[in-house]
């Protein structure tokens, strides 16, 4: 097939984007800033917000708007905050937007994948994502179409063969014309998919938050309605006080700064992430890395270095003075043992045959820089390295060659060589057979006789601080598995190294023929050796399956299948950009000894948010009780909306963001809706019964509405501080002083804008009545404590 190899020009490179055939996303990973906007103020909470604030106007009770400035100022915060995460976001997703090869006006030059045009031709090669239809000009290529066609199979692609938009190549190296780009690739916006969360996938606490906030915005209307019929057409009252009692039952009702505040402070670890080199593609993974108690991870890139080095190689037939002398110096014996001259001649064909090769992974790379022997012979044929056959291979002067795992590439005489094998693997290191092959090269599985030539040594360096970060989860109940392609023994060795607890137990994942075999093997092995990608990925769906949290770490092709399956995926920039892409969360700085701050983030958040919903919860518990019981006794309801106002911004609103966003780096139990509700029914129940018993009490002794109305407000805000104290526990000098300013502000509102939150003064019979029910509440809520634990105690953990 005879094509221009030469590329574009640069004018028709700008003519194809004038003409809209450039290889722009459909959509951005990110909110634009109109969706931030709208998605902060159009919403059913403001919808009801608006109504409320016209039927107040259309009554004239202007004081009772106070709640304005509050929505107004969340909405302000929501945008603000998101916009700043939008920023910090985009400039480190374009950090991390993959460059492609292109040829423009007769020479190779980097560009964004975005930036490509139709017709350019470009090369890939292994570990690359294809950024657009295309296609093979030249070369050869291995493909995996798994995220288009759900299969695993790896497919050779050679000239004039067809390319689709998000594949991965797996092996080999090849230039291709684009031919169908942007909007009009086979799978437009693959890549995007794979960095957004997908519809329904959302955290547990966000689904918990939103069945919290669904199931209060489906009670407050026919609750308000009813209230307001009762106060109108059986109390007697006005419309104005009826629309105003209506209007502070549903302010209390309503978590106005709940979501918003769960949102904020997510939004806020995405930016602290972000400054820390940690791209954060979704969200939730923020709180499932909290909540994980396995973490798998591979050897390579992770536990070590992901550099490789060859330490030495050694001729197969001086192979057996290894099992002799086990504890004597490898290197020193073999290079007194074996010819000079013959082991030149065998690394000057390993030179011929590794340079040959695609350079497309560690392995390969560490192989180049060692045998650099000028080339005495040109390749006839190459195979690249498959993951799947384990090994690369190279016909010379009609022999074939091939390097690769001993126990692929010599089969059924392996057994001859394991002793000499094992000591090498028990000392670290990894170990690749140089063969030559009886058989026919065509990159499926080896079926002749692999005679052995050399082994080859190699070796990677422990990560600094890799022992520190193990030890880090060990601490927490967090197990680690180490699952890689590479020998078990090996990987046990270095796991051993790095302070991995169990890593003696080890399994060769190619004894392990079937999905049930995997299964069992999950729950009894730590190091998982010679492990394929679908292997991986059955790991990782046996292990959810034992009702595991699952983190899944890897940086190369044959990790994507487990990292779209693990609760929690986890890349290193450095590996392929096909990790990179589908991970919802990528090490800019291929930093894995970073993992102990994002968990710490995680944990901040969750705990944090748990804590503060429990403060909205006891006002909307206690404001739904007080309006169901206004209902039944046909009682005004006895608050006013700009004293419900005033209770939650000192007692709700901004203690909560203060507190949202602290340390807190306690360990995550039980379910979040669960330990919310837990925690808030007794000081929801406690306000409920002070405020409705004073309420009745006044009712006997014909105190004035006024005085109800002001009392029931200094009580509330009474028991709103003592829940705070609860909440904010342990009590530390920067918790006493918010608990300090938050009375302070209270109490300078009270008595200075007194008008504008209807406060008025309380005669001598009211004051005593509150201050009795002042005593009670401490004890109340304390008892209240006790029983609930002890329902839960008898009962099982609640299910919600």
């Amino acid at each position: 097939m005879c094509q221009n190899m030469s590329g574009l020009s640069t004018v028709e490179v700008e003519f194809r984007k004038k003409a809209g055939l450039s290889n722009e996303s459909v959509d951005s990973s990110t909110k634009t800033v109109a969706q931030i906007i709208r998605s902060n103020v159009v919403t059913y909470y403001n919808l009801i917000f608006l109504i409320i604030t016209i039927l107040l106007i259309v009554v004239g009770s202007f004081r009772d708007l106070t709640f304005l400035p509050i929505i107004i100022a969340n909405m302000l915060i929501g945008i603000i905050q998101e916009l700043r995460s939008k920023k910090i976001l985009d400039d480190l997703t374009i950090l991390n937007t993959p460059k492609i090869t292109v040829r423009r006006d007769g020479s190779d030059q980097e560009v964004l994948a975005d930036e490509l045009v139709q017709d350019d031709v470009i090369t890939l090669s292994a570990g690359g994502q294809i950024p657009a239809d295309a296609l093979v000009l030249s070369g050869n290529i291995t493909v995996n179409e798994a995220l288009i066609t759900g299969e695993a199979d790896e497919i050779v692609k050679k000239e004039g063969d067809s390319l689709f938009s998000g594949s991965f190549v797996i092996s080999g190296e090849c230039m291709a014309k684009l031919e169908k780009v942007g909007k009009d690739s086979y799978i437009s916006g693959l890549m995007l998919q794979a960095t957004q969360t997908k519809e329904g996938e959302q955290s547990e606490m966000i689904r918990a938050l939103n069945r919290l906030v669904q199931t209060v915005g489906v009670i407050i209307l026919p609750i308000g309605a009813i209230l307001f019929l009762q106060q109108y057409f059986f109390s007697g009252a006005t419309m104005k006080d009826s629309v105003t009692g209506m209007v502070a039952a549903i302010l209390g009702m309503i978590p106005e700064g709940l979501y918003l505040l769960a949102s904020v402070a997510m939004v806020v670890s995405v930016m602290r992430l972000g400054k820390q080199k940690v791209l954060i593609h979704d969200m939730k993974c923020i709180e499932t890395l909290a909540r994980v108690n396995v973490l798998c991870v591979d050897k390579t890139g992770t536990i070590t270095v992901p550099e490789m080095e060859v330490a030495q190689f050694i001729l197969a037939k001086d192979q057996s003075l290894a099992a002799k002398e086990q504890e004597a110096d490898q290197q020193s014996e073999y290079r007194n043992q074996t010819a000079e001259e013959e082991k030149n001649k065998v690394a000057r064909l390993l030179s011929d045959c590794v340079r040959a090769l695609p350079c497309d992974n560690a392995t390969m790379e560490a192989l180049q820089q060692y045998f650099t022997e000028p080339l005495e012979n040109s390749a006839e044929k190459i195979v690249p390295f498959s993951s799947a056959t384990k090994y690369s291979g190279v016909v010379l002067a009609g022999k074939a060659y091939v390097v690769g795992a001993p126990e692929f590439v010599l089969r059924q005489d392996y057994a001859a060589v394991q002793g000499t094998i094992e000591v090498f693997l028990e000392k670290g290191y990894r170990v690749l057979v140089f063969a030559e092959y009886e058989g026919n090269l065509d990159g499926k599985e080896l079926t002749e006789n692999a005679s052995p030539i050399a082994f080859i040594l190699l070796n990677n360096a422990i990560r600094e601080g890799a022992m520190d970060t193990f030890r880090y989860f060990s601490k927490r109940g967090v197990e680690v598995k180490v699952i890689s392609g590479d020998n078990p023994v090996t990987v046990s060795e270095i796991a051993k190294k790095a302070g991995i607890r169990h890593a003696e137990k080890q399994v060769d994942a190619a004894t392990l023929k079937t999905a049930d075999a995997v299964r069992k093997a999950a729950k009894k092995y730590t190091v998982f050796g010679r492990v394929t990608p679908e292997q991986k990925r059955l790991l990782v769906q046996a292990l959810k399956e034992q009702g595991k949290t699952v983190a899944m770490t890897g940086d190369g092709v044959n990790d994507i299948l487990a990292l779209k399956d693990a609760d929690c995926s986890i890349a290193m920039a450095s590996g392929s950009e096909a990790a990179s892409h589908v991970a919802q969360l990528v090490l800019l700085d291929n930093d894995f000894n970073k993992m102990p701050a994002v968990v710490m983030e995680g944990r901040r958040v969750v705990n944090n948010i748990g804590r503060t919903a429990i403060l909205y919860l006891v006002k909307n518990i206690f404001s739904m009780l007080l309006a169901v019981f206004s209902m039944l006794f046909l009682i005004d309801y006895p608050l006013e909306p700009s004293q419900v106002s005033l209770i939650s911004v000192f007692t709700i609103g901004i203690p909560s963001f203060f507190l949202a966003l602290e340390q807190n780096r306690n360990q995550i139990h039980g379910h979040f809706l669960t330990n919310v509700l837990i925690q808030a029914l007794p000081a929801g129940i406690t306000d409920f019964i002070v405020v409705s018993g004073l309420v009745i009490f006044c009712r006997e002794f014909g105190v004035e509405k006024e005085c109800v109305s002001t009392s029931c407000t200094i009580l509330i805000a009474v028991v709103g501080f003592m829940i705070l104290y609860h909440i904010a526990k342990p009590m530390t000098t920067p918790h006493a002083i918010l608990i300090a300013a938050m009375v302070i502000g209270w109490l300078f509102c009270m008595l200075f804008f007194s008008e504008l939150f209807a406060i008025t003064a309380v005669t001598g019979k009211c004051a005593m009545l509150m201050i009795v029910f002042a005593v009670i509440t401490e004890p109340v809520f304390r008892y209240l404590i006790q029983l609930v634990e002890a329902v839960q105690k008898w009962g099982g953990k609640l299910k919600f």
